[in-house]
């Protein structure tokens, strides 16, 4: 039975979470017996195994799952190791980027979802690409995938056919053989086959519904919550298929808050906001702002002037100090924005004159750094096939 629309609160403030999404698949290889090197050290180690299962259930946020949990008996009876800080914009592609290949976003170079590629001057889109843009060399780090093959190790990896070579698959997920299956229930056959055939390895299992769901009606809805009792299901399907030498980990790459309409500014109605940006990239949660040149401090000033109640507005030097990014290299600098902004209340700023009329009308987002987006569950079990 699905639950009435929950009541959402305002987002949360930050706290301290010492482990974060690039630790993940680094605590796997080593589970498997292959070390390496991790963003940091204070993520528990997991179970040895001969196999690890990782589920990667798109905008599964640790707070909206422990907000829904009755609705989720399975995922709250797994053990729950921490939550974990997605980083900084809390976004698919920045995820992504962190969980393929252990490194902060300052690192592997993935820092939004609309980014500067400076060596043109424009903007483009992380998640559709760009096939100007080659994915190995806008971010050349070996993936832990490529690492685990290099060893010996196999690496199976589950998601939509569509995912298979595309610009950010092969910038942050290369590695391994690739197995296209549709339906939730597919992929959780495909990774029983993949486990069955492994002589040791690792499993990886893509989930976007739920994040969809979010975005069209909202991560307070009774469809997310809906959609979340189908991921439990699932979920227990493919724990109850595997060996018990097998580790199934589950995780996510950001979570959601809801942005009445009402709360939205438009760009294109903004002069003020507008006056010295040369572009305006990021998502409405998280914007870099690229300034015209000398701008900058104008800049800073009026978004500080108009919206420092409801954003963290920050140069881009200011930001990386703050160590929103991690540790920054020389060549991801300029893909960040001269003015860095992450809402901290009910606000989003859009820009008509760019986003498409589906992407306007989105309810739920993500991006900043909120509790609420972006912190995210990691949660283990052993196989629970009888053996």
């Amino acid at each position: 039975m699905s639950a009435e629309p929950a009541e959402q609160e305002e987002p949360r403030a930050e706290v301290d979470v010492p482990a974060s999404l690039a630790d993940v698949l680094p605590a796997a290889a080593t589970a498997l017996g292959l070390d390496v090197a991790r963003a940091s050290q204070t993520l528990p180690a997991l179970p040895a195994a001969r196999n690890v299962v990782v589920l990667l259930v798109d905008g599964l946020g640790d707070v909206q799952l422990r907000d829904r949990a009755g609705h989720a008996p399975f995922l709250k009876a797994m053990r729950s190791v921490a939550p974990l800080a997605a980083g900084f914009p809390s976004t698919t592609a920045t995820s992504m980027g962190m969980f393929g290949t252990g490194l902060p976003p300052g690192g592997h170079g993935l820092v939004g979802l609309d980014v500067l590629d400076p060596a043109r001057d424009v903007l483009f889109n992380e998640l559709a690409w760009d096939p100007d843009v080659d994915p190995r060399e806008w971010q050349p780090a070996p993936t832990v995938f490529q690492q685990l093959v290099a060893t010996g190790y196999d690496v199976v990896r589950i998601g939509p056919a569509y995912f298979d070579g595309s610009g950010l698959t092969e910038a942050a997920l290369r590695g391994g053989r690739f197995v296209a299956a549709e339906s939730l229930g597919g992929r959780v056959d495909a990774a029983l086959e993949a486990v069955r055939s492994m002589r040791r390895g690792l499993a990886y299992v893509y989930w976007g519904e739920l994040d969809k769901v979010g975005h069209v009606h909202g991560a307070a809805s009774w469809e997310w919550t809906q959609e979340l009792e189908r991921v439990d299901a699932f979920t227990r399907r493919l724990a109850e298929g595997l060996p018990s030498d097998t580790v199934l980990v589950v995780t996510a790459d950001h979570g959601m808050v809801d942005v009445p309409f009402a709360d939205r500014l438009d760009l294109a109605q903004e002069a003020d906001l507008r006056a010295g940006v040369r572009h305006a990239g990021g998502e409405p949660r998280a914007l870099h702002l690229y300034c015209r040149s000398g701008a900058a401090p104008d800049v800073l000033a009026a978004w500080r002037e108009r919206l420092g109640g409801l954003m963290d507005v920050r140069t881009r030097e200011e930001a990386i100090r703050a160590g929103w990014f991690g540790p920054v290299a020389p060549h991801v600098l300029p893909r960040i924005g001269d003015v860095v902004t992450a809402a901290t209340g009910r606000i989003a700023v859009v820009d008509s004159r760019r986003a498409r009329p589906e992407l306007l009308g989105l309810l739920g987002l993500h991006g900043a750094r909120t509790d609420a987006e972006r912190l995210v569950p990691l949660l283990i079990t052993e196989g629970l096939a009888a053996s």
